[in-house]
């Protein structure tokens, strides 16, 4: 993946991104990252940063999968169908928290 950088690198940081993840997956690319000079949340910011320079996901999904947007899109195989109720207005909370 090449990372292209546009405008100021080092903009504040104001906004805050919560996700639930696996926590050995979570520690293992802590570990990855960290191995790489580099940290976890960087790693998500370059990701989000490249997505909108190539305008969309910058990678290829190669998974074979041929689940449609109405079925939830390609990466409904690799949600974990537990969470998807507890997590559905979890934004909304969030934001009502923070009044």
């Amino acid at each position: 993946m090449i990372v292209g950088v546009t405008g100021d690198w080092t903009m504040p940081k104001e906004a805050v991104l919560q996700i639930r993840i696996d926590s050995s997956l979570k520690e293992a690319a802590e570990s990855l990252y960290h191995d790489m000079g580099t940290t976890f949340s960087e790693a998500v910011r370059m990701f989000a940063r490249q997505s909108v320079l190539v305008g969309g996901m910058p990678f290829a999904l190669r998974a074979g999968l041929s689940r449609t947007a109405s079925s939830g899109g390609v990466f409904s195989a690799y949600a974990n169908p537990a969470l998807r109720e507890k997590e559905k207005d979890a934004f909304a909370h969030a934001m009502e928290a923070k009044q």
